[in-house]
């Protein structure tokens, strides 16, 4: 009867035993789990100097509990730091434009021009606008420019040029009917005439071919009365417009 009792009892230690031996994996499971979650918070935290602390803590604790290979992988692992997103830099700004001040460089380069009212400049909405009457460059109903009227222009050009300004080229005339063997209209007039000075620009003055542009109206936007003489000699021009630039911030997106 003794005998049956001590086996007994050798047999229910045993079986106590083993039951409990799964818990010294599950722990370890746990504690590789919570080390993995700590450097993944390290990383997305982004801060180099926490996830080199936060690991020599891990280490430590590690070496406690006799798991050391830990250190191993985190050693291994890139200690990745996010970079802060610079700032977009704005472009710069185009230069601040003076009429006043171009109209005053033209006029010390125009000279007798200006003062035989040839060429008339005048600020406008859009920047600034030099008108080069008729009488100044082309003969009545003519197309063609005038001897020495061309030299005006690259004058003109030059300097417009320099300052990297945009020229829109404008043919106008007066409202007398025009029909001639090269001319149907004052509208092909202004046109045609328009489009000699731009030529001269292009050819001549090597002005920049993207910063040019080129219109004909006819008589249907006067500067004067054509009920006059001398208004009808101030409308039959051609006009260059300066445009002003416009800084980048105030284009439209």
């Amino acid at each position: 009867m003794r005998r049956r009792r001590t086996r007994l009892t050798v047999d229910r230690r045993s079986d106590s035993v083993s039951h409990d031996r799964w818990l010294l994996s599950y722990s370890d499971l746990i504690t590789l789990l919570l080390a993995v979650f700590i450097v993944l918070f390290g990383f997305s935290r982004g801060h180099q100097q926490s996830i080199q602390t936060m690991s020599a803590g891990i280490h430590s604790g590690f070496e406690e509990l006799g798991l050391s290979k830990t250190q191993k992988v985190l050693e291994t692992a890139p200690l990745e730091t996010k970079q802060p997103l610079s700032a977009p830099t704005k472009p710069p700004s185009s230069p601040a434009f003076d009429a006043a001040e171009l109209k005053k460089q033209l006029e010390g380069v125009l000279g007798d021009t200006m003062d035989k009212n040839a060429i008339v400049m005048q600020k406008s909405s859009e920047g600034l606008t030099i008108s080069l009457r008729d009488f100044g460059f082309f003969n009545s109903g003519d197309a063609k420019l005038l001897p020495g009227a061309a030299e005006q222009i690259k004058r003109t050009a030059q300097v417009l040029i320099q300052r990297g300004l945009e020229v829109r080229v404008e043919g106008h005339s007066d409202d007398q009917p025009i029909h001639t063997a090269l001319f149907h209209s004052n509208w092909e007039l202004s046109t045609a005439r328009a489009t000699s000075v731009l030529a001269l620009l292009l050819d001549d003055a090597k002005f920049p071919p993207e910063k040019l542009s080129v219109a004909g109206y006819g008589a249907y936007r006067p500067v004067a009365d054509n009920a006059t003489p001398e208004g009808r000699r101030m409308n039959r021009r051609v006009d260059l417009v300066v445009i002003a630039p416009k800084s980048r911030e105030d284009a439209p997106h």
